[in-house]
């Protein structure tokens, strides 16, 4: 299931329930090398970004709370709101 924020679309997704964290790359990333630039947004979300300052992997923090208590996710950089029955598939745990 590919995910798309912000005109970005992540080919790959992790959730980890534990911290309530959502990993997502673009295709091509793996994660395995670190990317050459990172930031993070005013919500406290990390974005990582290859040489030509293109998003390729992004962490969300707090996601199932936060959709939970306000029923998007806000991202500021790159700007997008993501609805809970979008990410909603992704959130539950594997059986």
């Amino acid at each position: 299931m590919n995910i798309k924020l912000a005109g970005i679309e992540f080919a790959h997704h992790h959730y980890d329930p534990r911290g309530d964290v959502l990993y997502l790359n673009t295709a091509g990333y793996d994660g395995s090398v670190p990317s050459p630039h990172a930031d993070a947004t005013i919500e406290g979300h990390g974005i990582e970004y290859d040489e030509d300052g293109r998003v390729i992997a992004m962490t969300l923090v707090n996601v199932k709370w936060l959709l939970e208590r306000d029923g998007e996710l806000k991202i500021t950089w790159p700007e997008g709101h993501i609805a809970a029955d979008q990410l909603a598939p992704v959130l539950t745990p594997a059986a």
